[in-house]
């Protein structure tokens, strides 16, 4: 019959750690982690950096610095695909450019050639 009554207490206990009477590091680290959920990767990583600013020994810390750092490598990650892309883009861009340099200079050996060949004929007129 404890056991029972135990558990209730601690199921009770349990489910308000993010309602209005949670203690304040429980409703920070709520906060953190709905914000992680919801993709809000930055306001998430600031609000880990908050608790373990204040709560920094607690039991729940070593939990908060890991999920602060998976968000970091995530967004780091997401920074490093944009640019991938934006260099991929540019490559492009540069590969298209260099082609029609070829293209060019092709057509400028080939009016050298013909140069070549009318002085060459100006040159047998003489």
């Amino acid at each position: 019959m404890r056991i029972a009554r135990l558990a209730v207490v601690s199921a009770l206990v349990a489910g308000c750690a993010t309602g209005p009477f949670a203690i304040p590091s429980a409703q920070m680290l709520a906060k953190a982690d709905r914000l992680a959920a919801d993709g809000d990767y930055r306001s998430a990583i600031a609000a880990y950096d908050s608790y373990l600013a204040e709560y920094s020994h607690s039991s729940n810390a070593p939990r908060a610095r890991a999920s602060r750092d998976v968000l970091t490598t995530r967004e780091e990650i997401g920074r490093l695909q944009q640019e991938l892309a934006r260099m991929r883009e540019e490559l492009a861009k540069r590969e298209g450019d260099l082609a029609r340099v070829r293209q060019e200079a092709e057509r400028l050996r080939a009016d050298l050639e013909r140069l070549k060949q009318i002085d060459l004929q100006l040159e047998k007129r003489k």
